[in-house]
């Protein structure tokens, strides 16, 4: 189970061009770095996906193990690790998110 977990892991990175691994999902978020996250990507009105790691512990597991974050949220970009909440405000506030997320919606 673990390979499959780690590949389903590299899978998801690859084929979304946002994702966050979050605690809860868009609508019931579980905490408040998940919630605070979400918003964020919900004012940029730009598509986005998710996975709950409190549902999934295989996921919260291992996660960590390939991404070398500790927390959650985590949050990918055309396949990158961006970082977990706080990275991605501060990115916002210097006007560095959107041009990435631009950027990843730019490519097929």
């Amino acid at each position: 189970m673990p390979q499959d977990t780690i590949e389903q892991i590299k899978k998801d990175i690859q084929s979304n061009k946002i994702l966050i691994y979050m605690k809860g999902t868009p609508d019931q978020p579980l905490c408040g770095f998940s919630q605070a996250t979400v918003q964020l990507f919900k004012g940029l009105g730009v598509p986005f996906s998710t996975r709950d790691v409190t549902t999934h512990p295989e996921l919260r597991a291992k996660l960590p193990e390939i991404s070398n974050w500790p927390t959650f949220p985590q949050v990918f970009i055309d396949g990158k690790l961006i970082g977990g909440c706080d990275i991605v405000h501060e990115m916002h506030e210097r006007d560095e998110l959107v041009p990435l997320v631009q950027e990843a919606f730019k490519k097929k």
